[in-house]
């Protein structure tokens, strides 16, 4: 069963892992990935929306602490 700190964890770090996808210079099979990847972080959640959600569903998400972003 996934906890609320592994699940925040992964939302936190896949949003990580697009914005680098996202962030991409390269043109080629990469450019389909990064205009991907641009079309989800449109809509992901930021990390004060994880916030504002471990606030009302403490057992859903937790608290993001000790992120540097």
């Amino acid at each position: 069963m996934t906890t609320p700190d592994e699940r925040t964890r992964a939302v936190l770090d896949t949003r990580d892992f697009l914005q680098t996808l996202a962030a991409g210079d390269e043109i080629t099979i990469a450019g389909l990935v990064r205009s991907v990847a641009v079309g989800l972080l449109r809509h992901y959640p930021l990390e004060s929306d994880i916030s504002t959600s471990a606030a009302a569903a403490p057992g859903v998400w937790a608290e993001p602490v000790g992120r540097l972003r």
